[in-house]
């Protein structure tokens, strides 16, 4: 069974116990316990919902630190799409490339220039015989987990192809052993610039026994006043970009789907959208479709709580910055397209113990569903939260499975307080 190692972390000194967090978690991760939360890490999805709305920034994300390149004799960075929406007045994405040359590295790779060869293989991917329909895109980590976790008759659908930046962080290495000789593997560092803890959370895991080629990962908010110091004033800057609509797209909602060229497909973004589209795909009432992208961030990727400037404000000006672009700068020949190489796809999905599964033993199970019912139908059903639980029916899990006291509940405890009192009084 593979073990998540997560991005996504409480500080305790910070959270004073409200239950805000405990509400807007997806996956019902989070408790709240002897006055502070306390986060599932096998309910984790790394969506970073919860460091979004935690009024106390009580959730952090773990990231790298870029100090940590230091230790490569030749550092390349990996910028997500997104980055270039951060920055007022762009008129041009070589200015960001030029930028992270100046605070450091040696080599820039676009993760949009990867996300274009992937968007062109994908197209070979949904053409191919025996691909379970609609195929749902593996770009999102958070999505991945979520589908592993609560809808695991989905996994079939998930496309076995890595992200983009996966694809880029090969790539990168593989131009800089081609072109420095002199270096080894081992020389050569990649980091890649995240909107994202999900995505810091899969260059830790990989998939299942794959490991990621990305050697450190920091985010978007690290990097920005770096990059705005260096970015000001310089009109003479090398061309450098090598992405055009297509690359700079993955960026926002709807942007991997369109680059497949086919009107057969669904976008869908936030999460708990997302939940509801992945709810109806397994009770199969949708349309039929060939391809299904889902991201967990409002907006897509330009949402991602590891930003600095407003989703929507960000969207518009990678769609500006997409106006003056060619729709691709890396078209793939017939010959090329005529398969997938080996290096952009994976074999396994990571194995998860799905939520929604009580016991490992099917009478089990079925004697725990059934003390959960009884439970659950002595509770007030308010969904009040002041248990630590999120919902009535989630606290009654926690009863049956002995992680919680029916007296934890403060609202039927009033209730009975209540009813010992008319008592008293006639």
């Amino acid at each position: 069974m593979h073990r998540y190692e997560h991005s996504v972390f409480l500080d305790e000194y910070k959270c004073n116990g409200c239950t805000t967090c405990l509400k807007h978690c997806p996956t019902e991760a989070i408790r709240v316990k002897n006055g502070h939360a306390a986060i599932d890490p096998d309910r984790c999805i790394d969506c970073g919902e919860c460091i979004r709305v935690c009024p106390q920034k009580a959730k952090k994300a773990v990231c790298g630190n870029l100090e940590n390149m230091e230790r490569f004799k030749w550092k390349i960075a990996l910028p997500a799409p997104t980055l270039y929406g951060q920055f007022d007045n762009l008129e041009d994405i070589d200015y960001v490339l030029d930028g992270l040359l100046k605070i450091g590295f040696d080599d820039v790779f676009e993760v949009s220039k990867a996300a274009e060869l992937v968007s062109a293989y994908t197209r070979v991917y949904l053409k191919t015989h025996g691909i379970k329909k609609p195929a749902i895109s593996s770009a999102c980590p958070v999505v991945v987990r979520l589908i592993g976790l609560r809808f695991p008759a989905l996994n079939e659908n998930i496309i076995h192809m890595l992200p983009p930046m996966e694809i880029a962080a090969k790539l990168a290495k593989k131009r800089a052993l081609l072109n420095h000789p002199e270096f080894s593997e081992d020389d050569i560092g990649v980091c890649f610039i995240s909107p994202c803890p999900a995505k810091i959370s899969y260059i830790k895991n990989g998939f299942a026994d794959y490991k990621s080629y990305v050697d450190e990962a920091v985010s978007i908010k690290d990097i920005y006043f770096m990059l705005i110091s260096k970015m000001r004033g310089d009109s003479n800057i090398k061309a450098l970009s090598e992405s055009g609509m297509i690359g700079l797209g993955w960026a926002r909602t709807g942007g991997e789907a369109s680059a497949i060229l086919n009107d057969s497909y669904l976008a869908a973004d936030g999460i708990d959208n997302v939940i509801h589209v992945l709810d109806q795909i397994e009770n199969g009432n949708i349309p039929p479709l060939e391809f299904i992208e889902l991201n967990a961030c409002t907006g897509g990727c330009v949402g991602g709580v590891l930003t600095m400037q407003n989703p929507f404000i960000a969207k518009a000006r990678i769609q500006t910055l997409r106006r003056y672009l060619p729709v691709s700068q890396n078209n793939l020949s017939k010959k090329e397209l005529e398969y997938i190489p080996e290096y952009y796809l994976f074999d396994d999905l990571p194995e998860y113990h799905p939520i929604s599964q009580l016991s490992d033993s099917m009478a089990e199970s079925m004697r725990m569903m059934a003390d959960i019912q009884k439970i659950r139908d002595i509770l007030p059903g308010i969904d009040c939260g002041s248990c630590g639980a999120p919902t009535c029916r989630a606290f009654a899990e926690d009863v049956a499975k002995s992680n919680a006291d029916l007296s934890d509940c403060l609202i039927k405890n009033a209730y009975a307080a209540r009813e010992r009192e008319e008592q008293n009084d006639g």
